[in-house]
């Protein structure tokens, strides 16, 4: 009998305890989730910072991409406004076409493009390595070309030396090409693919806008008619720029 009661008591003991263990899990629970809406209050409480999606985002990369374009639209503009100041000089139409062979770097850059892209230093940056010491080359062959560029047009000679003034500007247009394929490159990287139908958009835009200033600009502001017209109030035999000075502001 005694053992009987025992092994009774014992059970119901066992019994209490796993009651009071579930009510003790429950409180818990209910204190934990209490405590995790408090946090999620807080969390909105906060003010989060939004994201800016769409061109906005990389707005400043966007203008950048627009302004190097520009500046490779420049050359293309002044390498075009030659043929026309060498008809005013009475150069035949072999010579103007001998001219031409400027043009042909940014028809045959893909020839060594992949050079361009394979050939970098990496602590620099593989569109870098290339776009920073050719736009400095640039500016610096510039400045040069703007000390003689007028004695190869013949205001010192009887006549305009074609073949040097061809060799000075396709080099000139060489850099520019190559320029042009670092930031071709350059574009596929820096924006989003979400944003990167921009870079066609500003190549576009950017060249015409850079071509426009080198070649219609650029004669429109050379030609003293033009000038001594529209913007003159006295006649002056030249224009308000020359060639020299726009090279030389160019860099």
């Amino acid at each position: 009998m005694a053992p009987a009661l025992a092994h009774k008591d014992s059970r119901q003991r066992r019994q209490n305890l796993q009651s009071l263990n579930i009510t003790i899990n429950e409180e818990n629970f209910h204190t934990k989730v209490e405590e995790g809406k408090e946090a999620l209050l807080q969390d909105c409480d906060t003010p989060v910072p939004k994201v800016l999606t769409g061109y906005r985002g990389e707005l400043g990369n966007i203008l950048l991409l627009l302004f190097l374009y520009i500046l490779q639209g420049i050359p293309l503009g002044l390498a075009g406004s030659i043929p026309l100041i060498l008809q005013t000089r009475n150069v035949s139409y072999t010579d103007q076409a001998f001219f031409s062979f400027v043009f042909w770097p940014f028809s045959l850059k893909l020839l060594w493009a992949p050079l361009v892209d394979a050939v970098y230093i990496k602590k620099f940056g593989r569109r870098k390595s290339w776009l920073v010491p050719t736009q400095y080359t640039l500016g610096f062959f510039m400045l040069y070309l703007s000390t003689k560029v007028d004695t190869l047009l013949g205001n010192d000679r009887p006549s305009p030396d074609v073949i040097a003034l061809t060799v000075a500007f396709f080099i000139f247009e060489f850099l520019a090409a190559t320029q042009d394929i670092a930031v071709d490159g350059w574009a596929l990287t820096m924006l989003s693919r979400e944003n990167v139908g921009y870079a066609s958009t500003c190549n576009s835009v950017g060249q015409t806008a850079g071509y426009f200033m080198g070649n219609v600009l650029f004669l429109a502001l050379e030609s003293a008619d033009f000038c001594n017209k529209y913007l003159r109030f006295t006649p002056q035999p030249r224009g308000i720029v020359t060639l020299a000075g726009t090279v030389s502001w160019y860099y």
